[in-house]
């Protein structure tokens, strides 16, 4: 019978005992040819646990627990597939969709309430300036889009009494930055040449600037879909409640979503504008609204092309950078105290003084802040902008070049991740573990 092929892809030298082992197999195999299937003998066996001991001991390299970590933990590149529907059919370009709407609707009479047509528009545009000059913010419903109605209404009516800044919600990139930005790019208040803030106290300047007595021209913020995704957020909420409740600032607002009434409080809705002194003071909050059916039954041709089609939630999705990075935070995991000691102990020191510079911010963040809500890790990280500051002045990187260096081992091996402020407010840096975990962490760091 012949011999069976090795199993080795490697064997040292046979020594005579190895010959010996060998020579015992074959002689066993020639004589095990009239024994039953079941049946193997003892001494192969033997000649087969002693060869596998051989080849275990063959072995020189062994992973030891940091190499075995880096090497089950390599950052591996994403699967996707090259069958794109927008590869396959090449998109319309703005006019080739606006003639192909025109076209389709050719013939067909459009539907538009009595209440928009020229004659009645007039006295409704009337109206809305009357509430706006008695200390209201409008609101309109409705369904159809009111996009044109809107606009109509700012350039004849507000363009004439004051400062207008209209605001598309709809489209996915907005953020409340940019609100901001427009408004302080109005001519009377970009003369002031005013340094760049967050959006905190970008919103505290504004609201003061049109809080003077002497400061006798009104702005009016016409918001294209307030209830969109990049307004939705809490803060975005909280900052627009300070601008609404200055009696010079007027806010006209559209909404389509059947729940966006939900987003505010009662109290929110039902406050009202300070007079007199009490505008000075600490700006209040609330926005005062007025709510108006706005029935147009006009497409939402406009609205639509900003729409990501490759997403069931439609338009206000966000953009491709925002999703990407929305999409990367929910995914980390949270990673463990001997994940984040092996890291540590393969950068080099200045690497290990930021993670102490971001990990001591954190720790302080979370415990000043409320315990319930510790689940959401980022709401406690730190913006780009700041850790830089903190990181030249304690002499840990000296340019930008230097912190993208030191934190691209901490991203590659997600020890710290980042996201894109929903409310434009740049980039916020965490790490993703607990408070417990951070606090081990950092006491088995050595001392620096």
């Amino acid at each position: 019978m012949p011999r069976p092929a090795s199993t080795y892809t490697h064997e040292p030298e046979p020594t005579s005992e190895e010959e010996d082992i060998e020579d015992v197999d074959e002689s066993d195999d020639s004589e095990s040819e009239d024994l039953p299937n079941d049946a193997t003998p003892s001494s192969r066996q033997k000649g087969k646990a002693k060869a596998t001991y051989l080849s275990e001991e063959s072995k020189i390299i062994v992973q030891t627990a940091f190499d075995a970590y880096f090497t089950y933990n390599k950052p591996g590149r994403a699967q996707t597939s090259s069958n794109v529907y927008s590869q396959l059919v090449v998109p319309l370009s703005a006019e080739e969709y606006a003639d192909a709407i025109a076209s389709s609707s050719k013939g067909v009479p459009s539907l538009e309430p009595s209440i928009l047509r020229n004659s009645n528009l007039k006295s409704v545009f009337s109206r809305l300036m009357c509430e706006l000059d008695e200390g209201f913010n409008i609101i309109c419903y409705g369904l159809g889009s009111k996009r044109r109605v809107m606009n109509q209404l700012a350039t004849s009516e507000c363009s004439n009494r004051g400062h207008v800044v209209i605001a598309n919600g709809f489209q996915p990139n907005f953020t409340i930055k940019d609100l901001l930005n427009s408004i302080e790019s109005i001519p009377p208040i970009q003369d002031l040449d005013l340094p760049s803030a967050p959006v905190e106290k970008q919103t505290r300047r504004i609201h003061d600037f049109f809080a003077v007595p002497s400061q006798e021209t009104h702005l009016y913020l016409v918001i294209h879909n307030i209830d969109a995704a990049p307004l939705r957020s809490n803060k975005a909420k909280s900052l627009l409640a300070i601008l609404a409740h200055n009696p010079r600032i007027h806010i006209i607002a559209s909404i389509d979503h059947i729940n966006a009434p939900l987003l505010w409080s009662s109290s929110e809705i039902f406050s009202r504008k300070p007079s007199g002194a009490a505008i000075h003071t600490t700006p209040s909050r609330g926005f005062a609204w007025l709510w108006h059916d706005l029935t147009t039954l006009a497409s939402y041709d406009f609205e639509l092309t900003f729409a990501d089609r490759s997403s069931l939630s439609g338009a206000h999705t966000g953009g491709a950078r925002r999703k990407a990075d929305a999409l990367n935070a929910q995914n980390t995991a949270t990673m463990s105290e001997t994940a984040a000691s092996h890291i540590l102990a393969s950068v080099a020191q200045k690497a290990q003084k930021l993670f102490r510079l971001l990990a001591t911010h954190q720790l302080s963040a979370i415990e000043s802040g409320d315990n319930n809500a510790s689940n959401d890790l980022q709401q406690f990280g730190l913006g780009y902008d700041v850790l830089f500051d903190e990181a030249r002045a304690n002499f840990i990187a000296a340019n930008e070049t230097a912190l993208r260096q030191l934190l691209g081992e901490f991203r590659d091996h997600n020890l710290i991740v980042s996201s894109q402020d929903s409310t434009g407010g740049g980039e916020i840096l965490w790490i993703p573990m607990r408070k417990e975990r951070l606090a081990n962490v950092l006491e088995s760091l050595a001392p620096l």
